[in-house]
């Protein structure tokens, strides 16, 4: 959740990995489904809310021939989650997240309520996951990277081929994921960007959990909050 400019940024184009985005429910939050050309996916941040959103992220799969093989999430703040319980019960898959995220997790129902948004509860986690490892499917790698600061265990996924990055709410085009959110603190999350994603070749495309894509050289030039 955050506040965003509609001004686009160039990219480069994707190699062999994939990326597909879907923007769903009241938060407009970014589903992505990553695959590449063995046919296996995962599906991140599922945040379908009813069903013409599953069916739109249905068809996708379908018509593209993709096969599910993982179920992530980024952070368990209820925009991200929304459509966990479908997805795992329609692919069979269990739930992989950061094990510090578990209260927002199971905060879910209470939080539907206090929004007036429909949710059915989350499947619990089936594996923790955390900096250090890494997510495969098909012929792609993820890397994991620890980023708290807009939750208590946030992670980004990173592919060092494509230098594709899914941010979840930690970074965004021109701003950064809101701190004042239940687990969150401010300098913790500027600490986790400074470290963890500047690094990352300045070409690297930020695929963010709400609104445009974004690179990394693009916003430590023009990101007000780390100036």
């Amino acid at each position: 959740m955050q506040a965003f400019s509609t001004k686009a940024v160039c990219l480069q184009k994707p190699l062999d990995m994939h990326i597909k985005s879907f923007t769903f429910n009241p938060f407009s939050e970014n589903t992505y489904v990553l695959s590449d050309a063995t046919g296996e996916c995962v599906i991140i941040d599922p945040g379908c809310a009813n069903a013409d959103e599953r069916l739109e992220l249905m068809s996708y799969l379908q018509d593209n021939k993709l096969k599910p093989v993982k179920l992530l999430n980024t952070h368990c703040h209820i925009d991200h989650v929304l459509g966990n319980k479908w997805v795992a019960n329609t692919f069979g898959l269990g739930l992989e997240m950061h094990e510090l995220d578990l209260p927002m997790l199971d905060a879910l129902m209470d939080v539907a309520r206090m929004y007036g948004v429909p949710a059915e509860p989350s499947p619990a986690p089936a594996k923790f996951i955390n900096e250090g490892q890494s997510i495969v499917f098909g012929s792609t790698t993820l890397d994991i990277f620890f980023t708290p600061g807009h939750s208590p265990g946030s992670v980004v996924f990173f592919n060092k081929e494509t230098k594709q990055l899914i941010a979840g709410d930690v970074l965004f085009y021109e701003s950064i994921g809101r701190t004042d959110l239940p687990g969150g603190e401010h300098q913790t999350l500027l600490n986790s960007i400074r470290q963890k994603l500047w690094p990352l070749p300045d070409e690297t495309v930020v695929h963010p959990g709400h609104g445009p894509s974004t690179t990394i050289g693009h916003e430590k030039t023009h990101n007000p909050f780390l100036q």
